[in-house]
């Protein structure tokens, strides 16, 4: 515990406390997650009224409204926001901040300088990101997947100048960000663990943290050398992603590039980016399942087994992105494969949630109801995963409104529920106060059923052949049945991205004015909760706590039939008995 005097500066702004960072990943989260729900809402209501004008539409777009280079803008800077800086920073960056010392028994990170640097780089490549949507020539503009030639060419739209040229800047510092954060959730997971915290003490939140960390380190970096071959090829003449263009009946002078290196280098990066945004929400919702069960976690050696097979398994997967690239057919048959095979990790996680839910002593409050709302979306988000994931099966709904439909089920909502989750469960952890359960009620439903409203029609649209990305669909008579339903599924994610105020205006109230919390308000196990209540950096008064038990032994009874202490759970902390089976 450290006794130097803090100022406003050192405790609020650079701070070095893991669970000020992980409030600082939160908010900066929560604000960027506002700006990208906001354009959602601003393309949707052009997909649902393509022949309207909307007074807030102009508002926010300017005197033209919107404009098909203003479309592709936002959902290109949507895309971005969402997957890197709110599901990936946002919820990695949080929880395994808060979590990873508090729950391996560590006064804090191994560095916690370099904690707080990838906090400040995350939060300068967010700003940098916001700026590129306000640049005159426009935002970028070539799909969050940044495809070339469109995002090399600077002639080719509006949005492939400047806003381009900030784009790559803002992510090459947001990987180095990302990196440092994993890097040393890595070194304090294999580090700094208690006496008697071993590997297979872990909660399922650190397995899961700890192995998204080791993705992050192999897949980033190759994102970031696709980044700065596509800088030289726009700024310095170099041709890795062009050959023979001719762009508004000029010969351009590249020769000998490929953009299909481009899309190896992005979806290398772009598969395991799945993972790296759901493992960690998997993770949450292991903890918070077990604990409002009141029952051991169903199959714990298994789970990890199944963490580290998705970890594997997507990162040789990542073809499946480029089935119409004009593969080999046999190559194809290689990625179709191990695409199937990921199945398998996870539904073996799905089963083991649905197993631990059974017959529990269910306590269905905000988080445990997100958390079954995430195992829900999982299941029916990845049965489509089935049919994209077939070479010849993809062929027919590519770049439509089926992929759309299923990656953000999948990825987007799934990761969003798992997030809010954690965020009922471990506020009080965070802030010291409770938030408010009714709201939370509010929030979930109408998140839930507006989320299957949005994404669930989608499918079917998608399978009606109405391409992803089109400005206007209007100008094809083959989709004009199909605008009501487009219709339905924009006043579902009006009201979906309504619903969000109400988590909010919950979050912000609670911090001020919540009822104040016990030191163990779930009754759980893990080592947070043997934490004071009032934070300080050090985490525990006096010695560390020593473990010499996994974290779910719930509802655990002895030879006659009783609790152990008379509690229906029995913390890491509380030694092993005589004639007791350890799990």
């Amino acid at each position: 515990m450290s006794d130097h005097k803090e100022t406003f500066i050192t405790k609020y702004i650079f701070s070095q406390d893991h669970k000020m960072i992980a409030k600082q990943y939160l908010i900066t989260g929560i604000i960027m997650a506002v700006i990208g729900g906001l354009m959602s809402m601003l393309f949707r209501l052009q997909l649902a009224y393509p022949e309207q004008k909307f007074t807030i539409l102009e508002a926010f777009l300017g005197k033209e409204g919107m404009t098909p280079d203003m479309y592709m803008g936002l959902v290109t800077i949507h895309g971005t926001i969402m997957v890197f800086f709110v599901l990936t920073a946002g919820l990695s960056g949080t929880f395994s901040n808060l979590l990873i010392p508090l729950q391996i028994g560590a006064r804090d990170m191994a560095s916690g300088f370099l904690n707080m640097l990838s906090y400040w780089l995350f939060f300068l490549s967010s700003v940098l990101m916001v700026i590129s949507i306000f640049v005159h020539t426009g935002m970028a503009s070539a799909g969050w997947t940044i495809y070339p030639p469109l995002s090399v060419l600077p002639q080719a739209m509006s949005g492939s100048g400047l806003g381009m040229d900030l784009w790559l800047i803002s992510m090459a510092i947001f990987i180095a960000a990302s990196l440092l954060g994993s890097l040393n959730y890595i070194v304090t997971v294999l580090n700094l663990r208690t006496k008697g915290m071993k590997m297979t003490r872990l909660p399922l939140t650190i397995w899961a943290f700890f192995i998204t960390a080791i993705i992050g380190v192999v897949s980033f970096p190759v994102l970031l050398s696709a980044a700065l071959l596509l800088i030289f090829d726009r700024s310095f003449g170099t041709s890795f992603y062009l050959s023979d263009i001719f762009i508004q009946g000029e010969v351009l002078h590249y020769q000998g590039g490929s953009p299909i290196l481009f899309e190896h280098l992005f979806w290398f990066l772009g598969h395991p980016e799945v993972y790296i945004i759901l493992l960690p929400a998997l993770g949450i919702i292991s903890e918070v399942i077990a604990t409002n069960s009141r029952k051991p976690i169903f199959g714990y050696r298994a789970m990890i087994g199944s963490i580290m097979a998705i970890a594997f398994l997507s990162t040789i997967v990542w073809g499946h992105h480029m089935f119409v690239t004009g593969m080999n057919p046999f190559l194809g048959s290689v990625f179709t494969f191990t695409t199937l095979l990921i199945a398998i990790p996870s539904a073996v996680k799905a089963f083991n949630y649905i197993t631990t839910l059974w017959k529990g002593n269910l306590q269905l409050n905000p988080g445990m109801l997100f958390s079954i709302g995430m195992v829900s979306v999982f299941i029916s988000g990845g049965l489509t995963g089935l049919i994209l994931g077939d070479s010849a099966l993809d062929i027919n709904v590519h770049d439509t409104m089926f992929v759309v439909a299923h990656f953000h089920l999948v990825m987007g909502v799934a990761a969003l529920l798992g997030m809010f989750a954690g965020v009922y469960h471990w506020f009080p952890k965070m802030y010291g106060k409770m938030m408010n359960k009714n709201l939370g009620y509010l929030h979930f439903w109408t998140t839930i059923v507006t989320a299957y409203g949005v994404f669930y029609p989608m499918h079917f649209i998608g399978l009606a052949g109405l391409p992803r990305r089109y400005f206007n669909n209007t100008a094809f008579p083959l989709f004009d049945d199909l605008l009501e339903i487009n219709i339905v599924i924009t006043w579902f994610a009006i009201i979906g991205g309504l619903a969000q105020l109400i988590f909010l205006g919950n979050f912000f109230m609670s911090i001020f004015f919540g009822k104040k919390t016990v030191q163990n308000p779930w009754r759980s196990n893990t080592l947070e909760w043997t934490t004071p209540i009032e934070h300080f950096h050090g985490n525990w008064y006096g010695d560390i706590p020593e473990v010499h038990r996994w974290p779910y032994d719930y509802s655990k009874v002895d030879e006659n039939g009783d609790y152990y202490q008379g509690e229906d759970f029995t913390p890491q902390t509380v030694p092993i008995r005589e004639g007791e089976e350890e799990f």
